[in-house]
This record gives C-alpha cells, structure tokens and sequence, in this order.
C-alpha cells in the first residue's frame, strides 16, 4: 500500500409528523442520544458511513490520468488534466472528476484522502449481494442478517459515557448496516406539509391516554424532528439545485443537525442511490459528474452543518464494487471489482491518495475486465474503528468482521 501526500502546503415529526420506528422501546431510549465522552473538552467523536448505491465508477471519480493505459480503456469518457470539465489534479497519478470541487479542496488542506483499487471481499458482481456483503461486513450476503456499524457501536468502549451509544440512520427505514442489538433511530425530510402544532397536541394527548408507548414515540419524533430541522425551518438546500442535488443535501442536512448538538447521535449512516452507470455516463460534463456534484455538496453539507463537532468526525464514502475498466458501447461502464472509497472529516489525516496499483495494462486486469483490488475494504474500516472510536482489534476480527483475522486495520488514518 502506498501513500502519496498532495496537500496543498501553501495554503421534522420525522418523516413528516410521520414517524415509524421498529421498536418503540429502542426508540425511547434513542431520544437519551448520550455523548460519547462527558468531561469538559473531553474527545466527542463523531463516525458518518455514506453507502452510495449502485457501483461507483472508481476509474471515473478518481481517474488514473498517469496510467499510459487508462484512456485506451476509455476513448469517449476518459477524463483529462486540460481543457474544459477537465479532472482536478491529485498528483502524478490520480486527479479527481471536476464534479468533486469542494472534496478536492478538502484534500488539499488535509481533511481528507483516497483510496484508490479498494473493495470487499465479495466478487460476483451482483448489486442486491454486494450491498449485503458491503452492510454485513463479510465476503458474502447471506453470511449475518446484522450490519458491521451496529456491531461496532455495540463494542465501543464505556469510558465516560453514561448510556450506550445509538445509531442514526437516514431514510425511511433502517439500513443493513445498522441492524442488530443496539438501539438506533432513523430519520427521513419531510415530504408533505407537516401537521399544524394543535394537531400534534391533541394527538400526543389522545396517545398519552389511551396509549402510552404510542406516546413515547410519538414524543421521540417530535425532539428527532426538531433537532434535525433546528436553524432551517425548511429543511431545503440552496436554490438552483437539480431535484437529485437537492435531495443529496437535504439528507446530509439533517444528519449533520441530529450530529452537531450534544444531545445528538454519534454514529449514522446515509444512502445515497443512483450510481449503476451503464449508459450515458460521461465524463467530466455527464451523468456521473452531476451525481458526483451532488455528492461533492452533501459532503460539503457535513462539514458546514457539524460545524465545531467537524474537527471530531469522519466521514466515510463506500460502495459494494466498482465498474469494468472497459467503456461499453453506450458510452457507460458495467459491473466490476475494484473501485474507491473516500475519507474526510476534522479527524482525518488527510492530503494524500493511498494505493497499492496494479495498473491497467490488459495482464493487470482482474478477470481481464476490471480495476484489480489491492486494498481489502475492512483493512480501512478497521482502522478508522479502532483510531476514532476505540472498538479493539480483536473485536473488530471475531465480531465486527467476522472471518477477517488475516486483514491487519490500516494504520495512520486518523489524527
């Protein structure tokens, strides 16, 4: 694994009055959201997984610009240095798409990184198994019905924390990755105009007397619906938007408030769909640069929204695999391996790309079609794990990722 340093040394009721949780009595307890670490100035660390779905196209977000084979591989959507819509230098070897502009920014002043021929252990190329194996932590879908985060946040540490820690989840309903036995509360914008507040009055009422679990999540939602909308009555993203742009930002809006306070959740994890770019994708100016910018802005959205809790977070940005090394006759790519993950955040040692490459050329190419991996996903993932929130080693290779005793946690990741 190589290391190369680019740092720039100059320089809502949740859904809608309409919360639905699984467990009310998870739920009760996950509006006792405790922080992390209680002393005064004491560490309070943060941890976002950003799942994007559908396979992203590694050798287009972070195009290889050094690599003599890559624009062979690529005649219509190769991106290049020069010209317009042109790739946003990194170093000798990797640039990032010009769709990722404040990501580029972020690298550059040390507050996040690459990972270039990264992926899990899986390899059969299907969305639905790969998404599994990505969310469960193992080489295969069916291996557990859990999720690694919920795993994880279940082996944290319980120095200086009066409850155990709870997961957010972003979305209607509660993702593979943060399934299993500690609490987690999950949260989506609103879609339709929210209940007036009598509405709600006389209904927590009706439920505080006919019902009284009913009530406690009904009350749950109201204080998840306000800690996410607090200091944005819209919960909207910036005009000028494109619909997916804006959705992109309005998730990561709403996760950054629930973070941000001292009350909120520490741990969440956010799905962003859309990725499975078999047509039309593009290279600086097409389908995938503006779901990168949409991507690039929701991130940006983090870093602005967590405000003073940004220098104790890290982001963490995966998919379950990458895209063939070859375009395809509709200008897109089809289902591969290897691919990229991203890390950012306050808490990251960042201003760098890290890759063991395997090349391009048509020797290099796992099973003679895709970006060969050379980085095991869980190698970062431990890492970040271990350094940020503490969960031990071992833990980490019986239980978090179980069946990955050979995979040594990445070292040097975190501040």
């Amino acid at each position: 694994m190589t290391m190369t340093d680019i740092r720039d040394r100059d320089s809502l009721v949740c859904c809608d009055r309409r919360l639905f949780l699984a467990g009310m009595s998870s739920l009760t307890a996950a509006l006792m959201l405790p922080r992390m670490a209680s002393a005064a100035g004491a560490r309070d660390p943060r941890l976002v997984v950003v799942i994007l779905r559908g396979a992203l196209d590694g050798l287009s977000a972070v195009p290889p610009v050094g690599d003599p084979s890559y624009e062979g591989l690529r005649p219509d959507i190769a991106l290049k240095l020069a010209g317009p819509n042109g790739a946003l230098k990194l170093d000798d070897t990797f640039a990032l798409n010009p769709g990722l502009s404040r990501l580029h920014a972020m690298v550059k002043r040390g507050e996040a990184l690459v990972v270039h021929a990264v992926a899990t252990g899986y390899r059969d190329r299907s969305h639905f198994d790969g998404q599994d194996a990505l969310e469960n932590g193992t080489s295969s879908a069916k291996a557990l019905d859990t999720g690694w985060l919920n795993r994880a946040v279940a082996a944290m540490p319980a120095a200086g924390r009066a409850q155990p820690v709870k997961g957010l989840g972003i979305g209607a309903s509660v993702p593979l990755i943060l399934r299993g036995p500690s609490p987690t509360v999950s949260w989506v914008p609103p879609r339709l105009d929210t209940a007036k507040a009598d509405t709600i009055d006389r209904l927590a009422a009706l439920y505080a007397a006919r019902d009284p679990e009913l009530a406690k999540a009904l009350e749950a939602g109201i204080e998840i619906d306000r800690m996410a909308t607090v200091g944005n009555k819209e919960t909207g993203a910036a005009p000028g938007l494109s619909r997916l742009q804006q959705n992109f930002v309005q998730l990561a809006q709403g996760c950054a408030r629930l973070m941000a306070g001292s009350g909120g959740p520490r741990v969440a994890a956010l799905s962003y769909d859309g990725w499975d770019t078999h047509t039309k994708e593009g290279a600086g100016d097409g389908r995938l640069a503006q779901l990168l910018g949409g991507l690039d802005l929701a991130l940006d959205s983090l870093r602005t929204g967590l405000a003073d809790a940004w220098k104790d977070t890290a982001v963490v940005v995966i998919t379950e695999f990458g895209r063939t090394a070859r375009e395809n006759g509709a200008d897109g790519t089809d289902h591969g391996n290897g691919t990229v993950a991203f890390l950012l955040g306050g808490a990251v040692k960042g201003g760098r790309v890290i890759a063991d490459w395997p090349g391009l050329k048509e020797r290099d190419l796992f099973e003679g079609r895709d970006l060969a991996p050379t980085t095991d996903l869980r190698a970062i993932l431990k890492g970040v794990l271990a350094d940020h929130l503490g969960v031990p080693a071992g833990v980490l290779a019986d239980k978090v990722f179980p069946g990955s005793e050979r995979i040594a946690p990445a070292k040097g990741l975190m501040v």
